[in-house]
């Protein structure tokens, strides 16, 4: 695969004139066009994928899809410069890229699918778009972390003030618009964009419970248990999730929405897949964890909160209801028994589970604020 230069254009643009000017209506007119171009080009690259993805043994075959793979990878390096190489990110750039990083992530998982769906998943070819990628917007999501400071900290305190923060967390302007003014049909959309994670909830979790026998271990399996209802499909999470959507005559199939899936959410869950598939990353991966199960149940209140004052019926919040009772106790789970005790195996490398937290935090932040713009968006469409 040919390698891109990924500040080559920045550094083209940085060298332009910043010479105030007039609008030129007529420029508009074009950059709106070459937008739309753009947003062609990428869905025409994402469908090359997709045939690519399907080939029977890819990689020996590769040589006779050459034209395909060219077109693709320069959609690839073309949008890489536009989402992480610019002051302005490029929406449809970083949709563009999480959804095919999706793709390649999503055959770690088994779908009880047809098998032959699984036929390029250790292929090559793949690694190597996956990991061109992932360089990139690694890069792009550090920088926006503080790294040195992290590594100053206090990991335990900072931990212990960090859970005890967001376990209660003051209103911000989405959680009150979820919870005060969202329509019923802001709640369906709601559902649809989290029926993304909802319906397979624990499954990249459960990647990183091998190896040696530990009590932070067994912990962890104490979390995916319950996730999975303790092996019993009527408990399991994501039954409550599907019964949510059955209430409404919704899509209860894993990735029915993919297409409402804003870049934010599917860059939470495709971080999630490269912290569980390197091991690297495991203290990344459980600082991660605890902050998600910390701060879940102050979510989902809201989430009650509104089905509660649209006269909703118990089928159809009853999911949130559920993990209100049992995330607080994750919470504390993942904080006295998961993190804290690895902070003290791990001490020059403790401030990771830091890292973690914090990133997670941050792109959780970033995952509500662009689910709350794709509600409005939907009422306002109503």
């Amino acid at each position: 695969m040919k390698l891109v230069s990924l500040f080559g254009k920045a550094i083209s643009d940085s060298m332009q004139s910043n010479l105030f000017t007039l609008p030129n209506f007529e420029a508009v007119a074009k950059s709106s066009q070459a937008q739309e171009k753009k947003i062609i080009q990428y869905e025409q690259a994402e469908q090359l994928f997709l045939e690519l993805l399907a080939i029977d043994n890819l990689d020996n075959q590769l040589h006779q899809e050459a034209a395909k793979a060219r077109e693709f990878e320069q959609a690839i390096s073309t949008a890489i410069t536009a989402a992480y190489c610019h002051d302005v990110n490029d929406d449809r750039a970083h949709l563009f890229l999480q959804r095919i990083l999706y793709w390649i992530n999503r055959l770690k998982l088994f779908w009880y699918d047809d098998l032959r769906h699984y036929t390029n998943e250790r292929s090559l070819y793949l690694s190597c778009c996956r990991n061109q990628i992932e360089a990139a917007w690694q890069a792009w999501e550090i920088a926006q972390i503080d790294v040195p400071a992290l590594q100053k900290l206090d990991v335990k305190q900072a931990l212990i003030e960090r859970a005890s923060s967001d376990l209660n967390p003051p209103s911000s302007p989405e959680s009150c618009y979820i919870r005060e003014q969202m329509s019923e049909v802001g709640y369906r959309h709601l559902l649809a964009i989290a029926s993304f994670d909802g319906l397979v909830e624990g499954s990249r979790l459960s990647r990183i419970l091998g190896g040696a026998a530990n009590e932070v271990q067994c912990t962890l399996v104490r979390v995916l248990l319950e996730e999975y209802g303790n092996g019993r499909l009527s408990r399991k999470h994501s039954t409550f999730f599907a019964q949510m959507l059955e209430e409404f005559k919704m899509n209860t199939e894993p990735e029915g929405y993919f297409d409402l899936v804003p870049w934010e959410v599917l860059a939470c869950a495709n971080q999630n897949f490269l912290t569980t598939e390197r091991k690297l990353y495991f203290l990344r991966y459980c600082g991660a964890l605890t902050y998600f199960e910390v701060a879940g149940p102050a979510a989902y209140k809201n989430y009650l909160a509104a089905a509660q004052r649209l006269q909703l019926s118990n089928a159809a919040m009853g999911y949130w209801e559920l993990h209100i009772k049992e995330d607080e106790r994750h919470g504390q789970w993942m904080l006295d028994s998961v993190a804290l005790p690895l902070a003290e195996k791990y001490p020059d490398d403790a401030w990771q589970l830091i890292l973690g937290y914090d990133q997670e935090k941050l792109m959780g932040d970033r995952a509500t604020k662009a689910v709350v713009q794709s509600i409005l968006t939907q009422e306002q469409a109503n």
